[in-house]
């Protein structure tokens, strides 16, 4: 019961105050229990307005921000949708909530491991994911309605705009390693669009398309 309150809380004051307006994000933010994707030792403050270590030099990202970035996505329930840089789980399980299919890669085989067991306990069998460099995508299941790329990335990354349907729309932090901008970005049939949402910081996108380790 704490945990609920703890989660109301969250997408009231931390969502909803800031500016999150899309009912099914809200709905997906208010159902996944945040607190299963972080260790136990912190738990306690998993609904917190701040992101949190999960280990390997990884982080799970503060909630505004996962509200933020699946907000901007436009989802709607017959969507399938790329994820890179599976990390904790977290906002695969809120993409889950919505699209009919999220699609995951996770470099790290350790992290990869724990988070799959999580979603299947969990019964988000509508995820699928593997282990390998997230900056070539997963070409075979591509394209794709939306694509979400939750480390820094160097540029706005071809690799991945070429998976990407027509209309489709992919959000990613674009910049250094030390600051980025959220951007979102369309593809149109005569091109793509851009848009600033805000400043951040990621963690770095490591690939053959990302940074150097």
């Amino acid at each position: 019961m704490r945990f609920v309150v703890a989660r109301d809380k969250m997408v009231r004051e931390q969502l909803i105050a800031r500016g999150v307006t899309d009912d099914k994000v809200i709905e997906a933010m208010r159902k996944v229990p945040r607190h299963r994707f972080v260790d136990s030792a912190l738990e306690d403050r998993a609904y917190g307005d701040y992101p949190l270590p999960i280990g390997s030099g990884q982080t799970i990202s503060q909630p505004y921000i996962v509200a933020l970035m699946t907000e901007a996505l436009e989802l709607t329930p017959t969507d399938n949708v790329l994820e890179i840089g599976t990390g904790s789980g977290y906002q695969a399980a809120v993409l889950a909530e919505i699209a009919e299919k999220v699609y995951t890669i996770e470099r790290l085989k350790e992290i990869e491991a724990k988070t799959r067991r999580i979603l299947d306990e969990l019964g988000y069998h509508n995820v699928a994911s593997r282990v390998s460099d997230g900056t070539y995508g997963w070409k075979e299941k591509a394209p794709f309605d939306s694509i979400i790329v939750t480390a820094a990335a160097p540029d706005l990354l071809e690799s991945l705009i070429g998976q990407l349907k027509v209309n489709g729309r992919m959000v990613l932090p674009v910049g250094s390693p030390m600051s980025q901008t959220l951007i979102k970005l369309v593809k149109t049939p005569m091109g793509t669009r851009t848009q600033n949402l805000t400043g951040c910081v990621f963690v770095k996108l490591i690939g053959a398309y990302g940074f150097d380790e």
